[in-house]
């Protein structure tokens, strides 16, 4: 038999004594569903860099999953964070490829309900953009344009260079009585595989 520490032995009172309390508040199979939220089709469908005054910009398509578990949670008010990771590094023929640049692009999206609209965010800036649908919004995120990577000072150019893009989404934060009964959703996360190319000379 497994002994159970003292920690996961609080951790199950606590949440046994919650579904007690409010037996209403977790309906059947809510795990399972939370678990395959994220379902649906995640992909960076298109990406590539352009030069302007020296500076190399990165556009890119990516397509997000949309479902209804997604609809519902964010009107439960939990918001997800979507991030879109870029790299750069130089070839080297003998031995693992340089890193020349590594950056991250965050944004987080929400549901606003007096507004009935959805909210995106973007860590680095203030402002924010609303949609009136989750269609509109994901569509939105999966748009960057014009996203400054690089300067010519960085690159060497007698040397081979590849860009390298990735995205994913996850579960960002939630309201308290959702974070006591789902605790074990905090896995909750998806990522695509690197989506790659040569730097253009």
């Amino acid at each position: 038999m497994t002994k159970r520490t003292p920690r996961q032995a609080r951790r199950s009172a606590t949440c046994g004594a919650v579904l007690l309390a409010f037996p209403c508040l977790l309906p059947a199979g809510i795990g399972a569903a939370w678990a395959d939220a994220l379902d649906g089709e995640l992909a960076v469908q298109s990406a590539f860099v352009s030069v302007e005054d020296g500076v190399y910009q990165l556009q890119a398509r990516v397509q997000y999953p949309v479902n209804d578990q997604i609809r519902a949670a964010l009107r439960d008010g939990v918001t997800l964070t979507f991030d879109l990771e870029a790299r750069v590094e130089r070839e080297r023929r003998f031995w693992t490829d340089a890193e020349v640049v590594s950056l991250r692009l965050r944004r987080e999206l929400g549901y606003h309900t007096v507004s009935d609209r959805y909210v995106v965010r973007e860590a680095a800036r203030a402002a924010q953009d609303s949609y009136p649908t989750l269609e509109a919004a994901l569509a939105a995120l999966g748009r960057v344009d014009r996203w400054p990577i690089l300067v010519e000072s960085q690159i060497d150019r007698g040397r081979d260079y590849v860009v390298s893009v990735r995205a994913a989404v996850r579960r960002g934060r939630m309201p308290d009585a959702l974070r006591v009964l789902l605790f074990w959703t905090d896995d909750w996360q998806r990522e695509t595989g690197w989506y790659s190319w040569s730097l253009p000379k």
